[in-house]
């Protein structure tokens, strides 16, 4: 695994970078600067990017939205201090595929990376509930029938069970046999046909409607 971490306090960048490159991660940058940052992940095409949220220059949704709009596809993680709700959503809405904090146990950390560098979207477990919150506040605000399953396909319900398990759309579609492409059609009709945002959204609110029976993939 070829880690990028992009991190303004020295003392954490260095010793996160020495923690896990002693269990055999390649650390191929430890950055301060947002800037160099861009250029490392855009020409050294590393495995996943960690960001912190607080920086100086620009926040670290700020820089994960222009890493996205340069068309970096790799995994991008916020590793934070920060419990904050709208920094939870707002990530996860711009493209994070893991939300972390910085508190977690090591071993705990490197798990969350190995799943969110085979597909999967991770959340640290002590923020599933603030993020179960936030989804159950916005259908408070919905009518009842803004997140009824009854207009979805029995392949748009398999698809929405896959991603309450936190999985990406290459995984789903390796798993269903069918294209990211109309993997990704079946997505963009669930959100729309549930009302909501993002496909974490949908996820929560699977599964506190109890359509699928199982939780969201979540660790750390």
């Amino acid at each position: 695994m070829r880690v990028l971490l992009i991190d303004d306090h020295a003392l954490f960048r260095i010793g996160l970078r020495e923690l896990l490159e002693r269990r055999g991660i390649d650390v191929i940058a430890a950055e301060g600067d947002c800037d160099e940052g861009v250029r490392l992940a855009s020409v050294r095409d590393p495995d996943v990017v960690l960001l912190d949220m607080r920086m100086p220059q620009m926040s670290g949704i700020e820089l994960l939205r222009r890493l996205r709009e340069l068309g970096l596809q790799m995994p991008i993680v916020m590793l934070t201090t920060s419990r904050d709700e709208s920094d939870v959503i707002d990530s996860l809405q711009s493209g994070a595929q893991g939300y972390l904090l910085k508190d977690m146990e090591p071993e705990e950390l490197i798990a969350a990376l190995q799943q969110i560098v085979q597909g999967q979207t991770v959340v640290a477990k002590e923020l599933t509930g603030v993020l179960a919150k936030a989804v159950q506040g916005d259908a408070r605000e919905q009518s009842p029938a803004a997140i009824s399953f009854a207009d979805l396909t029995p392949r748009e319900r398999e698809i929405l069970c896959h991603l309450a398990e936190g999985q990406s759309n290459k995984v789903i579609a390796k798993h269903l046999g069918i294209s990211d492409g109309t993997v990704k059609l079946h997505v963009k009709a669930i959100l729309r046909k549930l009302d909501v945002h993002s496909r974490v959204e949908a996820a929560v609110i699977a599964v506190e409607q109890g359509l699928c029976g199982r939780k969201p993939s979540t660790t750390g």
